[in-house]
């Protein structure tokens, strides 16, 4: 996250000496914020625009208890003093301590289970992007922190999804959809979110008589079967598209408002980018579902439903 380098925002905050929990509370906001601490009372910024709403909030809600708070706007001198502000925010430290606990885990990943495997990236990836959020001025230990998440976080999907399709290039060819009907439809077993977002749209908008079949390895695909979301299959990523965004630009289904919103949602659960607030939400049911149905069968028939309540939802909200 880079922000301006040229000016700074000082908060100062006194509080009551009875307010040990207000104190409390808003230090660890303050922390949360990468607020930089020159003395007691007193924090450090960089003076973008989200900071200073944030610490204006913060100044309110100060007063609220009782305490006082100064909002000032600081312009270093000389060059040096912008350079012994930057300093304040070198992350690097926290990287570290965050890679040593990457290391560690990276040790572990073949003895866990698919469930310990979600909840361990969950966790780091909580401590890795509330890093990333206070990281104002990215340098090298930024980028070799980003490269060894993702080479981690590929290590955990490489368990997790073998065969994940590495992205093809070229155009995606315009599909005539009577020309797929009541086809065999094959991907990679397990089912995650784009391949289980692929089977929704393939049964509710391409191919209501679709069949599937769930494989083991991707070279198991048959000869007559419609493949996707593996390497060499039909549909499969292209480009920065995920396979659900493929099947959509194929089929021209994609001024269908709500899959468009329900693309941006996959495509960001599936390799990252910016989302919506029912991400979150969806891959905790979906995976939910796959600890508690027998098979992906199951799977497709129960988070179907979910796709087409978040379909209906998204159509609805860009009505309102």
């Amino acid at each position: 996250m880079t922000t301006s380098q040229n000016s700074w925002i000082l908060l100062i905050v006194s509080l009551p000496t009875s307010g040990a929990t207000a104190r409390m509370r808003i230090w660890r906001t303050l922390k949360a914020l990468g607020g930089a601490a020159l003395r007691d009372g007193a924090y450090l910024l960089p003076a973008g625009a989200e900071q200073v709403e944030q610490f204006r909030e913060l100044a309110d809600d100060t007063q609220q208890q009782d305490g006082q708070a100064w909002l000032l706007t600081v312009q270093p001198q000389e060059d040096d003093d912008a350079a012994t502000y930057r300093a304040l925010f070198d992350r690097s430290s926290d990287y570290a301590e965050l890679l040593a606990s990457v290391s560690e885990a990276r040790q572990t990943l073949s003895s866990l289970s698919e469930a310990e495997l979600n909840r361990l990236q969950r966790r780091l990836g909580r401590i890795y992007e509330a890093i990333r959020k206070i990281d104002f001025f990215p340098n090298e230990a930024s980028l070799r922190a980003e490269a060894q998440w993702r080479d981690f976080t590929g290590a955990i999907e490489t368990i997790l999804s073998p065969g994940e399709p590495h992205p093809a290039a070229g155009a995606i060819a315009r599909r005539d959809p009577t020309q797929y009907q009541g086809r065999l439809w094959a991907t990679r077993r397990h089912l995650w979110v784009d391949r289980v977002a692929c089977a929704w749209l393939i049964q509710r908008f391409i191919d209501p008589h679709a069949r599937f079949l769930w494989l083991e390895a991707p070279g198991d695909c048959p000869a007559d079967a419609l493949g996707f979301d593996f390497d060499g299959a039909t549909f499969t990523h292209v480009g920065e598209k995920v396979s659900f965004e493929v099947l959509l630009a194929s089929f021209a289904l994609e001024a269908n408002p709500g899959l468009q919103r329900l693309a941006g949602m996959v495509h960001a659960l599936d390799v990252g980018g910016p989302t919506v607030p029912e991400a979150s939400g969806f891959e905790a049911i979906l995976a939910g579902a796959r600890e508690r149905l027998a098979d992906d069968d199951a799977l497709l028939a129960e988070t179907g439903l979910v796709l087409d309540s978040l379909h209906a939802h998204f159509l609805n909200n860009r009505k309102r």
